[in-house]
């Protein structure tokens, strides 16, 4: 009996543990701890790279800016009348905040039917794919993260246009986002063969 009820505490404490909201990281400023706490999250980085060309110092300010780090987040609601709640300015989700359209464009342009944007390693594919997409229509290299930001904030269509020009607040967040890639690049050159051997990393 007592066996019995010993199986049960574990089975209740693993099916609690996989239906436990995901954790933003701790620590946003160190791309080797956030990878080092969330080995799952770096096998969907290098799965991203190694199919899209996406660096992993790339996916992970997108992330950082766009959601930070928060699985189900969503834009604001604006003000509403009385105690009715507001609309939300756009149907962005999810990590990688993709709008409902350019998520359906990317699971029919990929066959990924079933990505959820509340998925960290389904966010991480959708970024590269989006990012790919901005290599080859805008012709943007792949350590030009500002430009990247930019494509993926305004859309393809609308960094051609020059839509970001005059954004005075936007040029500053696509700066912001420049140094931090460039802050996890730098940080990820010194941890990467750690991290790819799986080993413990001792930050303190």
């Amino acid at each position: 009996m007592v066996m019995i009820a010993r199986w049960f505490i574990i089975a209740l404490a693993a099916s609690l543990a996989a239906c436990a909201t995901p954790a933003p990281p701790q620590r946003v400023d160190d791309a080797c701890v956030i990878f080092t706490d969330k080995p799952d999250w770096w096998r969907a980085a290098n799965q991203a790279q190694s199919r899209w060309g996406l660096r992993p110092a790339l996916l992970l300010t997108i992330v950082r800016q766009e959601s930070s780090f928060t699985h189900d987040a969503r834009p604001p609601r604006r003000p509403g009348f009385l105690f009715f709640p507001g609309e939300r300015p756009s149907s962005a989700f999810g990590y990688a905040q993709a709008l409902d359209g350019t998520w359906a464009d990317y699971q029919r342009a990929t066959g990924a039917a079933f990505a959820a944007r509340d998925n960290f390693e389904h966010a991480a594919d959708f970024i590269g794919w989006y990012t790919a997409q901005s290599r080859t229509r805008l012709s943007l290299g792949d350590g030009d993260y500002r430009a990247h930001y930019l494509a993926y904030h305004e859309g393809h269509s609308g960094y051609a246009q020059g839509s970001f020009r005059g954004k005075a607040w936007l040029a500053d967040v696509a700066s912001r986002v420049d140094r931090t890639a460039r802050t996890y690049a730098s940080q990820l050159a010194g941890c990467e063969s750690r991290l790819n051997r799986g080993g413990w990393l001792p930050f303190f």
